[in-house]
């Protein structure tokens, strides 16, 4: 048994789903649209994100956050390079020996890990 989707509420989800297809690779061909507004798009090891259509997006705890592991910690790196020149908001970073991580905030303000480990 694996995690295989999170849901998560968001104001737009059109812009959800462009931010998640450009930074994390899911993939805006696999979009399907359910009865309650929830649109569910895939990644290519077929991970589901549900993004459920909602008039408020509150603040959560700031623990709370999911994460994408990174094969390289260049990549880690080049992705941060890249978000902040589109101007996601990065709210820690991390570059370490055996660590190489960071946090942004996706649209709705949901933290977003990346991080890298040997």
């Amino acid at each position: 048994m694996r995690l295989s989707h999170l849901g998560l509420p968001v104001r737009d989800a059109e812009r959800s789903q462009r931010f998640y297809a450009t930074y994390f690779g899911f993939d805006l061909g696999t979009a399907r649209t359910y009865d309650d507004g929830t649109v569910i798009i895939s990644d290519s090891d077929g991970f589901d994100l549900a993004l459920h259509q909602a008039a408020e997006v509150g603040p959560a705890p700031e623990f709370l956050h999911f994460g994408f592991r990174a094969a390289s910690p260049d990549g880690v790196r080049a992705l941060l390079v890249r978000l902040e020149g589109d101007g996601v908001p990065v709210i820690e970073r991390d570059d370490e020996t055996d660590h190489v991580a960071f946090k942004c905030a996706d649209p709705d303000g949901h933290r977003v890990e990346v991080y890298w480990e040997p």
